[in-house]
């Protein structure tokens, strides 16, 4: 049990990080200044400095907070939405081209862009990153998992996953250098068009017969010519 004031710090830290991961999204974490976190979270110095030693500190934590913020604010709402596997992916691509749509094409990813920025010269940011983007695919995997014999069955769900994070990573940098939307649209075109031939190599697979019923054919085909 937590007392009411244990209530209002943690009200406090959040808010604090909620505000400085949408800071680093727009403006990028080099050139958001403490002194812009505290005013716009509403708190002063002191508190930041309560919960976080240093700004690197705060990165990590917003790293952290990011990775519990994917699932109710990035992916569950497009399984809510969606109850066809293939189609979420789409409908997460969608999602993502309806932020640049509302920013006009810019900020793109916010994890893709502090991976650009700060993984260099910080281990531990870089460990936090990967585990965004691990568990982004993750997520995907799952997706593609329930698409069932939909897809080849040689079909490596996870490495597909990874390709449609670097489509939507590649695909947002490239609309935002161009302030377009059209790479983006291209590239998810071409996945579209990838996971279709993929669709068909499954349906054809479901239609060929297995090894078991090719072995019971020969068989068949034997004991007719012994009889012969």
């Amino acid at each position: 049990m937590f007392t009411q004031q244990d209530g209002t710090e943690r009200e406090t830290k959040n808010r604090i990080l909620r505000t400085a991961f949408q800071l680093f999204h727009e403006q990028g974490f080099h050139a958001t200044g403490i002194a812009t976190i505290v005013r716009e979270a509403n708190v002063n110095p002191g508190s930041l400095y309560h919960f976080f030693k240093s700004k690197d500190q705060l990165l990590l934590s917003v790293l952290e907070f990011a990775i519990g913020y994917l699932g109710p604010a990035v992916m569950d709402p497009v399984e809510r939405q969606i109850g066809d596997p293939i189609d979420r992916v789409f409908g997460l691509l969608a999602q993502y081209r309806d932020g640049m749509v509302q920013h006009g094409c810019r900020m793109g990813c916010p994890i893709g862009n502090l991976a650009l920025e700060v993984t260099d010269g910080n281990s531990q940011a870089r460990h936090l990153i990967h585990q965004n983007f691990e568990n982004w695919t993750q997520r995907v995997e799952a997706w593609l998992r329930a698409a069932g014999d939909r897809l080849p069955p040689e079909l490596d769900r996870s490495r597909l996953a990874h390709f449609i994070l670097t489509i939507v990573e590649g695909g947002l940098m490239q609309a935002r250098a161009a302030n377009d939307l059209k790479p983006f649209d291209d590239s998810v075109a071409v996945l579209r068009d990838h996971l279709n031939l993929l669709e068909a190599r499954g349906a054809k697979a479901r239609r060929a017969p297995s090894k078991r019923e090719r072995t019971s054919r020969k068989a068949d085909v034997k004991k007719s010519r012994g009889r012969t």
